[in-house]
């Protein structure tokens, strides 16, 4: 007898067939519905045996162990109530199998499968013992499998958690790194903001990191964004200064401006507004906005005395409009002596023209232009004759021109004398060379001779 079949032993009392419920295992989460196993109650008396009195025997193997007893109940009525808890134990398993593939923890899973390996280590149902137990190693090797498997992914999420957080803590260090008087503050407090947003995001949907590295990331990306906050507020406390002394400076400018808008001095104050125009471009821009409205007030001081003079010019051309008509009829008349050629009677014309021309007075400021250049181009023509006459009468000049008269006429009467020669003795040659030379002479003269007129 083995130790388990001692007489000491207490003997365990099932209840009556009525009364029998399935052996106790823990709960298991919802998986989808597994077939209950049921064992063939002929294959499995090969594990039991049932005496008159419903004593029921395990047959495990080479031991045998008492599993209890069913009273007034019939021998196969006796041995299917411990068949029954053998096949509750197998559907356990079976389920537990399936749920290997749910996303229960591997510490549940463990702690099921460890109860269910008291119960069969217990060994109050009748069955396959050595099938069940195999059932169990594969199942607890299964588990190994999965907690190493769920450990590379939970490795791998946290190795992927890891490095979008120092993707988000890069670009926030990138950010906050700029040079300050470059940044697009705009752009990049919006995009502080969204990397925030992520941060939260990424940190709440994925695996938590290791407790050390969690703080060292947050610690570089709350510098990150600390400095980057306190470069902007720096910048823009510098940029309220400036756009205050920009201000100022074109209020100043403004009031001068405004102090000279009624003036009717007009050239001198066309002269101090241009230099003031020139200032304000000079000086520093305010804000946009800011900028904008002291240029309306700028612009409006300059427009009330720019208005102002334009219409008192306005004024004076309708008044120079009869002086324009004179002044165009003396030009016609100009254009009658044109080109001139004898000096006297060109100084005559021109003096009377010029007195004409005075008299006649101002014209309207458009045709100024227009009427000065036709006056300079009839003086031009005068200066050119002068000079022409100037040329010819130079006595330096003068006597240069008789000199070279002489010479080119004593030239020509000696090659006149060579000429005759030549004909003389018949020489061809020597006639061609004279001609030639003698025709040259005679052209020169006719130039000379019209230079000294």
């Amino acid at each position: 007898m083995t130790t388990s079949q001692q007489p000491d032993a207490p003997k365990p009392v099932a209840p009556k067939p009525s009364a029998v419920t399935p052996a106790e295992v823990p709960p298991v989460a919802p998986v989808a519905p597994t077939p209950a196993y049921t064992s063939d109650l002929g294959e499995a008396k090969q594990f039991a045996e049932v005496s008159d009195d419903g004593v029921v025997t395990l047959l495990d193997g080479e031991e045998k162990v008492e599993v209890g007893q069913v009273p007034e109940a019939s021998t196969e009525d006796a041995l299917a109530y411990y068949v029954r808890k053998y096949d509750d134990v197998m559907t356990q398993l079976q389920l537990l199998k399936q749920r290997l593939d749910t996303d229960v923890s591997n510490q549940e899973l463990q702690k099921t499968l460890d109860q269910i390996d008291e119960t069969i280590a217990a060994r109050q149902l009748v069955g396959d013992m050595a099938k069940l137990r195999d059932l169990s190693r594969q199942l607890r090797n299964d588990l190994v499998e999965r907690q190493a498997k769920l450990q590379a992914q939970r490795e791998q999420a946290i190795a992927e958690q890891q490095a979008a957080r120092e993707k988000i803590v890069a670009e926030a260090e990138e950010v906050s790194g700029q040079d300050p008087d470059k940044t697009q503050w705009k752009q990049s407090t919006a995009r502080m903001r969204e990397l925030f947003d992520q941060w939260r995001t990424v940190q709440k949907t994925g695996p938590r990191l290791p407790r050390a590295t969690e703080d060292e990331l947050w610690k570089r990306f709350r510098s990150a964004r600390n400095t980057f906050e306190k470069n902007r507020r720096a910048f823009f406390s510098q940029l309220d200064a400036r756009n205050a002394e920009a201000k100022k400076v074109k209020e100043d400018l403004i009031a001068r401006a405004e102090a000279l808008q009624n003036s009717t001095d007009w050239g001198p104050t066309t002269i101090q507004y241009r230099d003031l125009m020139t200032e304000w471009k000079k000086s520093p821009r305010a804000s946009r906005k800011d900028d904008d409205a002291l240029w309306a007030r700028f612009r409006a001081a300059q427009d009330v005395f720019f208005n102002a003079r334009d219409a008192a010019n306005a004024e004076l051309d309708r008044e120079y409009e009869a002086n324009l008509a004179v002044k165009e009829q003396i030009l016609k008349d100009a254009e009658q002596h044109l080109p001139f050629k004898n000096l006297e009677s060109a100084r005559a014309t021109m003096k009377d023209l010029r007195a004409r021309w005075d008299e006649a007075g101002r014209v309207p400021r458009k045709d100024m232009s227009r009427m000065e250049a036709a006056m300079t181009k009839l003086e031009r023509n005068l200066t050119d004759l002068e000079e022409e006459h100037w040329r010819k009468t130079d006595p330096e000049t003068k006597a240069r021109t008789d000199s070279a008269l002489s010479q080119l006429e004593d030239t020509i009467a000696q090659l006149e004398a060579d000429l005759a020669a030549a004909e003389q003795s018949g020489d061809q040659k020597k006639i061609a060379s004279v001609q030639e030379a003698l025709e040259a002479r005679r052209q020169w003269l006719e130039v000379v001779q019209a230079a000294g007129e």
